[in-house]
C-alpha cells in the first residue's frame, strides 16, 4: 500500500518520530527517578502500548472500560483506569480481575469506595487496587487536600481482603493552559506537591500509601523534579500534536500522527482549496490557536510530511477541509486529486474518528497497519 492509494481521509503514524518520542518520554522518566506508566487514552493501540511499555514496569494507563477489554486480549494486564469510577461500572471491573487483570481504579466518593467495598465480598483472583484521586488546581475530579476526607475515604476501602488501597493519585490538566515553560514548571511542582502532601496525609493516617501518580505530557516533560512521586502517567507525548509544540513540550518535527487528505476543489477566487478531511476527521478542537496565529484546524505538509510554510484549514464543514495561507496557495503543486497531511491541534480527539494507523517508515509506503479501539 502506499498512501497515495489508501482512502481518506486516513491517520497516519510516522514510526521513526513515534519512537524518538517514546524514547524521549522514557529518559525523562529515568532523569526524574519515576516509573512511565503510559497513558493509552490517545494511542489506544496495542502495538504502540507494546513500544511504549518496552523496558518499562509494563503497567498502562487508560481511560475507558473498551480499552480496558482490549488491551487484556492483547495480553496487557496490568492497567490503572484513569477516570473515577461510579458505582455502575463496579462489575465491569470483577469481570476484567477474573480474567485475569490486575486493575488499578480511582475513587473520590464515599458512594464509589462503599460500592466497590460492598462487590469486593465476591471471589476474585486478586485485589483491585484502588488511588485515591486528589484536585491539584485542575477542577476536574478529586477530592481536595483534606486529611479528614482522605481518611475517611481510605478506610473505607481498607479491610476487605479483595481492595487494596494503593495510594494517590492527581492530574494538571491546568498546565494546558499555561503560556511559558515557567508557568508550567510551577503547574508541575504544585501537581507533584499535591500528590505527596496527599500522600503524607494517608501515612500520618495509618493508611498504606505504596503509589504517588501524577501525570500529563507538559508536566512530565517540564517538571524540575519529582521528589516523592513514584510514577508518572503522560500519553500525548508518543504521537504528539500542535499543543504540544505550542506548550514546548516538543518541537514540530516530532509530531509523530498527521490526517492525510485529498485535495478536493480548487477556489481561487477567495484563495482556498477544499479537502476531505472536515470537522470529523480532523476534530473542532482549536486549542493550538492560543499559542499562535493562522493554525485553525490544523497545519498543512505535503505528502512526505514536510510543512507547508503558511497553509492551515481555516474552517471546517462536518466532510471539507478549507486551507487558505497567508500568500496564494500553490494550486499547481496542490492539484485536485492530490494529497496533504494535516499536523492535528489535539490528537486525542483527532485520533478518535478511526480504526487504524497507516504506519509509514519513510517516503509513502505504508508499512503496517495497526487496529485502535474506540467506544466505551
Amino acid at each position: 500500500m502506499d498512501l497515495r492509494e489508501i482512502p481518506t481521509p486516513a491517520l497516519v503514524l510516522s514510526r521513526p518520530r513515534l519512537q524518538q518520542n517514546l524514547d524521549f518520554m522514557a529518559g525523562r522518566a529515568r532523569d526524574l527517578g519515576v516509573s512511565l506508566r503510559p497513558h493509552l487514552k490517545t494511542a489506544k493501540c496495542a502495538q504502540v502500548a507494546q513500544l511504549a511499555t518496552a523496558g518499562q514496569t509494563g503497567g498502562i494507563t487508560i481511560s475507558t472500560l473498551a480499552e480496558a477489554r482490549w488491551f487484556l486480549a492483547q495480553g496487557f494486564t496490568d492497567m490503572t483506569l484513569a477516570v473515577e469510577l461510579p458505582p455502575g461500572k463496579v462489575d465491569a471491573i470483577l469481570d476484567l480481575t477474573r480474567q485475569g487483570a490486575h486493575m488499578t481504579v480511582l475513587v473520590d466518593s464515599a458512594e464509589a469506595a462503599g460500592a466497590l467495598r460492598q462487590a469486593a465480598q465476591a471471589d476474585l483472583p486478586h485485589p483491585v487496587r484502588v488511588l485515591l484521586e486528589v484536585d491539584c488546581g485542575d477542577a476536574r475530579g478529586g477530592v481536595s487536600l483534606d486529611g479528614a476526607a482522605l481518611a475517611i475515604l481510605g478506610k473505607l476501602l481498607c479491610g476487605t481482603h479483595n481492595l487494596e488501597l494503593a495510594g494517590v493519585l492527581t492530574h494538571a490538566g491546568h498546565s494546558y493552559a499555561c503560556h511559558s515553560v515557567d508557568e508550567i514548571a510551577d503547574v508541575a511542582e504544585q501537581e507533584r506537591a499535591t500528590a505527596v502532601q496527599a500522600a503524607e496525609l494517608l501515612l500520618r493516617a495509618g493508611l498504606p500509601c505504596p503509589v504517588v501518580s501524577v501525570g500529563s505530557t507538559p508536566t512530565a516533560t517540564h517538571a524540575r523534579h519529582l521528589e516523592g512521586v513514584t510514577e508518572m502517567r503522560p500519553g500525548v507525548y508518543m504521537l504528539g500534536d500542535l499543543d504540544q509544540v505550542g506548550l514546548q513540550s516538543m518541537g514540530m518535527d516530532r509530531i509523530a500522527c498527521t490526517v492525510l487528505a485529498t485535495v478536493i476543489g480548487h477556489y481561487p477566487q477567495r484563495n482556498t482549496l477544499l479537502t476531505d478531511a472536515g470537522g470529523l476527521a480532523l476534530s473542532k478542537d482549536t486549542s493550538a490557536q492560543r499559542h499562535g496565529r493562522n493554525v485553525g484546524y490544523g497545519r498543512v505538509c505535503d505528502l512526505l510530511g514536510r510543512e507547508l510554510a503558511g497553509l492551515y484549514v481555516h474552517r471546517v464543514n462536518q466532510e471539507h477541509g478549507h486551507i487558505t495561507a497567508d500568500g496564494m496557495l500553490p494550486y499547481k503543486q496542490l492539484k485536485i486529486g492530490s494529497r496533504v497531511r494535516v499536523l492535528p491541534n489535539h490528537i486525542c480527539m483527532t485520533a478518535a474518528a478511526y480504526e487504524n494507523f497507516h504506519v509509514v517508515d519513510e517516503g509513502t509506503a505504508v508499512a503496517e497497519v495497526w487496529p485502535r479501539v474506540n467506544g466505551w
